[in-house]
């Protein structure tokens, strides 16, 4: 069953509480954007700035060139999953091992241009693969549904893998990213800019457990 999964991309202090605030009332499995300025164009929150109420399951998807620099912080804040980027110059499948020997899961996320069989050692270690369909750093991006048939490429590499969609998840499209084989769909953009983001979340839940076909 899939799920929706709010993302938290902000730059400060204050707006990261204003936002975990916001989601308290509705959300259980939130993606928290880190950035370093360089792999992603802007600065995001850091993980000495990062915390979250004890009933969430905390993803960090970790926009940073240089993880090396990051894996320590980011391991003892005992998220749930942990997600680097496959297209920086470090050999992931180390950093792989590393987190899962602390009982964390590890992913990996795939830019538009990347093919997965270029990645294939990597996916096949990873729990989770993310198709990033977005703008690195910000809220809006289009949810580019060609990118679909990453899911089938991947999961032919490594069958058992959590699929993760970032990227213009809407009410709109949530059910058909569901129907493509979609696990997890971190939605930025339309629960941040939502007059009601509860409402909003709870439509989405709707929309991607209704039964039928494309």
């Amino acid at each position: 069953m899939s799920i929706i999964s709010p993302c938290i991309t902000v730059e400060t202090e204050d707006q990261y509480k204003a936002v975990v605030e916001k989601y308290s009332p509705f959300a259980q499995r939130v993606q928290v954007d880190i950035s370093d300025g360089e792999f992603a164009p802007v600065f995001l929150v850091g993980p000495e700035k990062i915390w979250w109420p004890a009933e969430w399951i905390i993803d960090i998807h970790a926009m940073v060139a240089h993880p090396l620099d990051y894996i320590d912080q980011l391991i003892a804040l005992k998220p749930h999953l942990i997600i680097f980027h496959v297209e920086t110059d470090v050999n992931l499948l180390p950093l792989i091992e590393k987190i899962k020997k602390f009982g964390i899961k590890a992913g990996v996320a795939l830019l538009k241009p990347t093919v997965p069989e270029t990645v294939a050692d990597i996916i096949r270690a990873a729990d989770h693969v993310l198709v990033f369909s977005g703008d690195l750093g910000h809220y809006g991006g289009t949810a580019s549904l060609m990118q679909l048939e990453k899911v089938r490429l991947i999961k032919a590499i490594n069958p058992s893998v959590e699929i993760g969609w970032d990227g213009g998840v809407s009410i709109d499209n949530a059910f058909t990213l569901t129907q493509g084989g979609v696990d997890v769909l971190n939605v930025g953009g339309a629960l941040a800019n939502a007059e009601d983001p509860s409402s909003v979340y709870a439509t989405m839940i709707q929309e991607i457990n209704k039964q039928g076909i494309i």
